[in-house]
């Protein structure tokens, strides 16, 4: 009688795999468990990295669920990423008929070329003040993932 040797993630292993990335509460911000499993290759950046880490080691068949602290996942906050923007510069990243809401994610130029965005938090006839922080940092996260297939 053979023994098949259970594969495990490792480094550019190629995966199927259900997964959910959930607040603490248990609000889903991505799942694959109602539709069709992911596929992916750890490394190739089509997971964040902290996500990716999770998963080394797990054997076909795991079905896991960790609790990641802020520190681990999107980061703490930081209140330096909270900026005024004049409304010279908002103008300029925006059409003439472009209407902002508190709460809306606002695209901006980089000096080199890429963009960033932030969070609308205050906005009044001098500029506004966004929140550059990414939306999920300083939040405790939920991962849950189910490894259907290492190749």
């Amino acid at each position: 009688m053979s023994t098949l040797q259970q594969r495990t993630v490792g480094d550019h292993a190629y995966l199927t795999l259900h997964y959910r990335l959930a607040t603490e509460d248990g609000k889903d911000i991505v799942t694959t468990f109602n539709d069709n499993p992911a596929t992916l290759q750890v490394g190739s950046g089509q997971l964040a990295p902290f996500l990716e880490a999770c998963l080394l080691g797990l054997a076909e068949g795991a079905h896991e669920e960790f609790t990641l602290a802020p520190e681990k996942a999107f980061g703490a906050r930081n209140p330096d990423l909270i900026q005024r923007v004049s409304r010279t510069t908002l103008d300029e990243n925006s059409s003439r008929d472009e209407a902002y809401a508190i709460g809306d994610l606002v695209e901006f130029a980089a000096p080199g070329g890429g963009r960033f965005a932030g969070i609308l938090r205050k906005l009044d006839d001098d500029g506004a003040v966004f929140d550059f922080n990414h939306p999920l940092a300083g939040q405790s996260l939920k991962f849950e993932v189910k490894i259907i297939g290492v190749l």
